[in-house]
């Protein structure tokens, strides 16, 4: 059953736009509209066989979605799955005393059956690739004294600056779930440094012991370090506190070299967590963080203590509510090693691609610019190194340099892409989605001539006592930006709609999609719609613009239009 209800297949008929309710409506709210809806739509009203027959089906789909908003089981089932939900086979089994939480609960286990099936049909490729790079010719460059040892031929001085890659590190794994408990984990990676490098490949196995738990077996070799043998195990202490262990035996040509990590978290608040860590091996060491993270900051503080590493760093992070995730970071590390002062930004450049750029100013470390490249499951990620000093120069051009670079790709390069990229899956969405589209047209057409001797009704009320009289509404795409202009704005009218909404001269939508009014239907599929509305409230005339989801609630003080305008 769970297999039936794939995410793609969930039906987007949406009844509680339809009965203009809100989805915590009460049964007092669901009938009042049904009632009124089934006044308007009441195929004995009308006469002419076509409006009767249109009548029908529309007062038979009103009918339908108050039957399944007003049983609390299948309305527990349509808000989870869908309309499509109640259709599936399966449904009959579960008991009709069940509550909509115990049904929901039932949805989430067929959820994580379905989710475990997934599991064992993927292997969650991930890897890495980290090419460096020495660039400290282009701000080092000892000009003069070359030109003494080349005899003052100027033959390396006026030459272009020489830049290498000199390391490399590529890493891959892949998962295997076994079983719904069982996972074997294959990792390997290669490196080089200056022309000497190495590689080691390794094999985990875990197992899910409980809800509270799970354990690894780890198991590796190299041309480096040897056969290695780890043991790693997590373990919930309590709702708020975890721990870790992690144990190893490197063998080499020196001998066995034994090592051991622990370490406890522990949640301080909903967005805080504080960790204690002890690291006991050939790099011995105390560490205590405490990491804060929300929605719109995540801001770190550590301080450790060990062999030969001992430092106290700070770094924050600020998180921009935009549709390209940006994020702008800064961090302070000191300690027995020097000072290094870094910050950067990275932000979204597609759908599946994440691009940042960090500098590093240190002593003695000098500068250097880091670029990363996230895509997917993989990274790329290039460190430059510029200089062994602190030049101005260096952490201008580190800073400045890769700013306008972006700038100019994203103008040139990025948008026009995505821009295309957009347009044919909307072209694709228009397609796919034409013959229902049709169909909801002729359905609102229907709608709005079913509503005409009402709405004649509703005006000569509202008029009698100077209420609220709909002049004109639209819905659709408007176009408003003037670099857009050669862009066809998509609309329709909505005037008829709006009006039969109207009693004792107010009108109130609800959140929630406006395509799925009696009378409305999608003219732009895919993009982002908005409701214009003209309106008149005791004689003085009143305009209002409202987002397609957003809640509407006229009239109001605030969309008087000013008399003198």
């Amino acid at each position: 059953m769970a297999a039936a209800l794939d995410e793609d297949e969930i039906d987007n008929d949406d009844y509680y736009s339809l009965l203009n309710v809100r989805k915590e409506a009460t049964q007092d709210e669901l009938k009042a509209s049904y009632r009124r809806l089934c006044m308007l739509y009441h195929p004995d009203k009308h006469r002419d066989p076509e409006l009767k027959r249109q009548a029908e089906q529309l007062f038979n789909l009103v009918h339908q979605a108050y039957e399944v908003l007003s049983d609390p089981q299948s309305r527990a089932i349509y808000d989870v799955y869908g309309k499509r939900g109640l259709e599936v086979e399966g449904w009959e089994v579960v008991e009709r005393k069940r509550t909509p939480a115990e049904i929901r609960e039932e949805y989430e286990r067929l959820q994580r059956e379905r989710e475990e099936r997934r599991l064992q049909q993927r292997t969650n490729p991930k890897g890495t690739i980290s090419v460096g790079i020495d660039a400290t010719d282009l701000f080092d460059r000892y000009e003069e004294d070359y030109e003494e040892i080349s005899g003052g031929d100027g033959g390396g001085g006026g030459g272009l600056p020489h830049i290498e890659i000199n390391k490399m590190h590529i890493s891959q794994s892949i998962e295997a779930p076994l079983t719904t408990t069982d996972t074997a984990i294959l990792s390997g990676s290669l490196s080089t440094h200056n022309g000497n490098g190495g590689g080691n490949i390794n094999l985990a196995l875990r197992r899910v012991t409980s809800a509270k738990g799970w354990g690894e077996v780890e198991f590796g070799a190299g041309d480096t370090h040897g056969p290695l043998f780890g043991l790693k195990i997590f373990r919930n202490l309590t709702s708020r506190c975890f721990t870790t262990a992690h144990c190893g035996m490197q063998f080499s040509s020196r001998g066995i070299r034994p090592g051991l990590t622990t370490m406890l978290a522990r949640h301080l608040d909903k967005n805080t967590m504080g960790y204690l860590q002890w690291r006991w091996g050939t790099q011995s060491s105390m560490n205590t963080s405490i990491v804060r993270d929300t929605k719109s900051s995540h801001f770190t503080f550590a301080v450790q203590l060990g062999i030969p590493h001992t430092f106290i760093m700070m770094s924050y992070q600020y998180k921009f509510q935009d549709d390209d995730q940006t994020k702008i970071k800064g961090s302070v590390k000191s300690g027995f090693f020097g000072t290094v002062v870094e910050y950067g930004a990275e932000t979204k450049i597609s759908r599946h691609s994440i691009l940042g750029a960090t500098v590093s100013v240190g002593v003695p470390q000098g500068v250097s610019l880091k670029i990363k490249l996230n895509r997917a499951s993989q990274t790329y990620f290039f460190p430059i190194h510029l200089t062994d000093q602190l030049l101005p120069s260096a952490v201008f051009y580190a800073t400045v340099g890769p700013l306008v670079f972006y700038l100019a790709i994203q103008r040139l390069v990025i948008r026009p892409y995505v821009r295309a990229q957009q347009e044919q899956e909307l072209e694709k969405q228009r397609e796919s989605s034409a013959s229902d589209i049709a169909k909801k047209k002729q359905e609102a057409e229907a709608a709005v001539m079913l509503m005409q001797e009402s709405v004649r009704r509703i005006i000569e009320a509202e008029e009698s006592r100077m209420g609220l009289i709909i002049l004109n509404a639209w819905y659709g795409k408007f176009v408003t930006d003037n670099s857009r202009k050669h862009e066809r704005a998509r609309v329709i009218d909505v005037t008829v709609p709006l009006q039969c909404l109207v009693k004792d001269s107010k009108l109130i939508l609800t959140e929630a999609s406006k395509a799925g009014l009696p009378g409305f239907y999608d003219p732009c599929v895919g993009e982002e719609k908005s409701l214009k509305m003209l309106y008149q409230f005791r004689g003085v005339m009143h305009q209002c613009l409202c987002g397609d989801t957003e809640a509407l609630r006229i009239p109001k003080q605030s969309h008087r239009i000013d008399n003198d305008s």
